[in-house]
């Protein structure tokens, strides 16, 4: 099994630009999961995995079962708050990214780890955990409900901190987690988010009450991850995506 893992931090980037990436990547890997099942084992070459973190331009995205009337607004006013909007591949409903918030896009072969999609959301759901409790936020799940949580247990005043949706095809993953860490919650009050319409929304940044260092909380998540899935972790530059593609 290759436990190695390709960890880019690609900063701030257009969402299409970065979906066309990750598209890339998962596509290299199933592809060549497919090749290797028609050739001897000693002429297999082993399937890479990769773990992309990057902010994204204002924009949201809704998943395959999401409904876009949870979108509460047309295209001209998206124009007039400088968003986007795309219907993508991913389970989940609508949700919002932009600068602030830490997006986490693993593309990884299942195979090398586990193949369990449920234990695959629960181990993303608790490295979110373990990585705000470094910041003494008491964060957890809600059963039912995807993603992560404040005031998960009594339940007076729940808020989500940490939405999740994926996509996996012959145990090969793809989309992931965005955390609210600075983000401008304002662009939450445009949709349902998730569809869920009684829940609010919160960032780090506006429990603690101060603005919390980016490269800080992408550092502990990294950390985090490797230790719930025993990766390997190489870092990688910028330089596999094309410049171009980055938001300067």
């Amino acid at each position: 099994m290759n436990k190695s893992v390709q960890f880019q931090s690609l900063g701030l980037i257009d969402y299409k630009q970065a979906w066309d990436y990750q598209e890339q990547l998962f596509a290299e890997t199933v592809a060549r999961k497919i090749r290797n099942r028609d050739l001897p084992y000693d002429e297999q070459t082993a399937t890479g995995n990769y773990l992309l973190f990057c902010e994204h331009p204002h924009v949201y995205t809704i998943g395959k079962s999401g409904k876009e009337q949870h979108l509460l607004l047309g295209e001209e006013q998206l124009a007039q708050i400088g968003a986007t909007f795309y219907r993508i591949n991913r389970g989940g409903d609508i949700t919002y990214h932009g600068p602030g918030q830490l997006v986490g896009y693993p593309v990884l072969d299942l195979d090398h780890f586990f193949t369990d999609i449920h234990r695959y959301m629960r181990l993303l759901e608790e490295a979110v955990i373990l990585t705000l409790a470094e910041y003494t936020l008491d964060a957890g799940r809600i059963p039912g409900l995807t993603g992560v949580w404040l005031d998960y247990e009594k339940r007076e005043n729940p808020r989500k901190i940490c939405a999740m949706g994926v996509k996996t095809s012959r145990w090969v993953t793809m989309h992931g987690f965005a955390l609210n860490v600075n983000t401008d919650l304002l662009y939450f009050d445009h949709i349902v988010p998730c569809g869920i319409a009684d829940k609010a929304v919160t960032s780090m940044a506006r429990e603690l009450g101060t603005p919390v260092p980016m490269k800080e909380v992408e550092g502990r998540m990294v950390k985090h991850l490797a230790a719930l899935f025993e990766m390997e972790i190489t870092e990688l530059s910028s330089s596999r995506i094309p410049l171009t593609m980055l938001v300067i």
